[in-house]
């Protein structure tokens, strides 16, 4: 009798996967063809890997067309710029793919994670997947100092602009190409802070974000510039809220039902605290930098820390809380002045926990140290003026 031949599945639904790269001729063609075989062996729907190199000046760009020819579904794009964003707009928003996707180079990410975290996408369940280091069922190895940074910064996001996701740097995401290209028109952002942008936007317009937790190992030789990077960022936050304040843009996404609201007020509170206090945070930087010319970090710290903090509580009662008049201004400053106690708390602790993880750390690393600790201490400060000093209740009773 003959042997009964079974067809294999026919992959109907495409998936296109982007691997951002700039300079990275060292491990990109031994990860791509791992993510290849990976997807090859285990995947159950048609997948494509596209190479994004944007404006390498090393043999990254010969490496990505030497893999575009061995390797079936492989392909290479090259820009002459460059910026993580900008490679994945300019994939993403030329792609026939049902879902679009990236993950990093270095694959810090373990790939078990991947069909999870396009499944709901394909589904139709949710319109955008990351994958996150931070909830409970993460394993993540990595130093502690981009973990205080990573936790701060979404801690930052989470508190100050009303996000609901809870890891926006993670290098592992997802999107309904129709979702991706509907909102791509609205972002900004061509480079590191492109992920956040996207998310906030999704977010702002009710669609649904799935996320994954993930196993995560940090690449010990990432070249990422810290420092420049949480400046970016702070900046990008900057934009964003101002940008809320003139409305939400208008694009041609399909809303989702039974989105949580934010607290009464808090919506229009955000964007002006989180302006004011990007602002207080360049102010304090300039002065903890001229200041520690002159004496040691914690002392420059404190200082810089008690001269911005007038001039933030009282631009915070003016235009974040609407409060005008004489009537309680010394009160609130005063009390503006306790919610300090709580920032000089947690910077002089970041300089000091630097100090024994690092006793020659260098100035940039003070800065980065300062500028974490300030993030956390925006969002206490915060929640202390919403809740305490600036309470409706509290001013209409000084009012009378």
């Amino acid at each position: 009798m003959d042997q009964l031949t079974v067809p294999a599945p026919v992959r109907t639904r495409l998936v296109e996967v982007v691997v951002p790269v700039h300079n990275e001729q060292r491990v990109l063609a031994e990860s791509v063809r791992r993510l290849h075989a990976y997807l090859t062996g285990t995947f159950p729907y048609a997948f494509r890997v596209t190479i994004a190199d944007n404006a390498s000046t090393d043999g990254t760009w010969r490496i990505a067309l030497d893999l575009s020819r061995e390797l079936p579904h492989v392909h290479a794009v090259h820009l002459d710029a460059k910026g993580r964003g900008r490679a994945l707009r300019r994939v993403w928003s030329e792609s026939a793919a049902d879902v679009v996707a990236y993950m990093d180079v270095d694959l810090s990410t373990d790939l078990d994670a991947f069909l999870p975290l396009v499944a709901p996408l394909l589904s139709g369940h949710s319109d955008l997947a990351i994958g996150t280091r931070l909830s409970r069922g993460a394993n993540v190895v990595r130093g502690p100092r981009r973990e205080l940074i990573s936790r701060t910064y979404n801690l930052m996001l989470r508190g100050a602009m009303g996000a609901g996701f809870s890891d926006a740097q993670c290098g592992f995401k997802a999107v309904r190409t129709e979702i991706a290209q509907a909102l791509l028109p609205a972002v900004e952002d061509e480079e590191w802070f492109f992920d956040t942008e996207l998310l906030l936007l999704a977010e702002r317009h009710g669609l649904r974000i799935h996320e994954v937790p993930v196993d995560w190992v940090d690449d010990p030789d990432s070249r990422v510039d810290i420092l420049r990077t949480v400046m970016d960022d702070l900046k990008g936050m900057a934009r964003v809220a101002r940008r809320t304040l003139s409305g939400p843009a208008r694009l041609p996404v399909p809303p989702r039902v039974g989105n949580a609201r934010l607290p009464g007020g808090m919506a229009r509170q955000l964007p002006g605290f989180v302006v004011i206090g990007l602002v207080s945070t360049l102010a304090h930087l300039l002065l903890f930098v001229a200041l520690r010319l002159l004496v040691p970090a914690v002392v420059a710290n404190g200082v810089a820390l008690v001269v911005t903090a007038v001039a933030n509580t009282a631009a915070n009662r003016r235009f974040t809380f609407g409060v005008t008049g004489r009537a309680g201004a010394l009160r609130h400053q005063l009390e503006g002045g306790l919610t300090l106690v709580a920032g000089l708390a947690l910077s002089t602790g970041g300089l000091a926990l630097l100090g024994l993880l690092a006793p020659d750390a260098s100035t940039a690393a003070e800065i980065a140290a300062v500028i974490t600790a300030n993030a956390l201490a925006t969002l206490v400060r915060f929640l202390l003026l919403r809740a305490w000093v600036f309470h409706p209740r509290r001013v209409k009773e000084a009012t009378r």
